[in-house]
């Protein structure tokens, strides 16, 4: 499994990087200019109503720059997915019109994050390490769905989860 990089859930905001919001802004400010002042005078008929303009031109500038953005997201949720972030933004800079990001965003991994136990990489919907046999998450001793730390019997199956003897960090955030 390829080496992740860490950035936590609720740093959401740090997802885009700073790189990727100034190559949009340079792309919208580029757009504009070129709808607004280059095209007009090379365009051999009448100028269009002015709200089709605005609308279309900066539908374009908006539209190249979420691209750019989008680029920067994927170099950055990729590695947190132990996916190749090369591999994918140039899947979303070769393929027209989007379709490498819709591709990235069908296939991409869950998330990869670390057994407390022993250290290995394990995906977000593990209920057990696969090394260790660490309990991961909170679920039925019976069934073995997930259940929340806080559930006395399992929704699926009607099992107590009391008997399960959870482990001692999943007890204290139900009590």
């Amino acid at each position: 499994m390829r080496e992740t990089q860490s950035i936590s859930v609720n740093d959401d905001e740090r997802m885009i990087p700073v790189w990727s919001i100034v190559v949009a802004f340079a792309t919208f400010v580029l757009v504009e200019y070129y709808f607004w002042l280059v095209l007009p005078k090379q365009w051999p008929h009448s100028p269009s109503p002015l709200g089709f303009q605005l609308y279309f031109n900066i539908s374009w500038g908006i539209l190249t720059a979420l691209y750019f953005l989008m680029v920067g997201y994927v170099s950055k949720d990729a590695p947190r997915r132990a996916m190749s972030s090369r591999f994918w933004m140039l899947a979303c800079f070769v393929m027209p019109g989007g379709i490498g990001a819709v591709l990235y965003f069908l296939l991409r991994q869950p998330l990869v994050s670390c057994c407390p136990a022993c250290g290995t990489q394990v995906e977000g919907d593990f209920h057990f390490c696969p090394q260790c046999n660490y309990r991961l998450t909170a679920n039925c001793g019976h069934c073995f769905r997930t259940v929340r730390a806080t559930d006395q019997y399992c929704t699926r199956c009607g099992h107590e989860l009391a008997a399960d003897l959870m482990p001692a960090r999943l007890r204290a955030l139900g009590e």
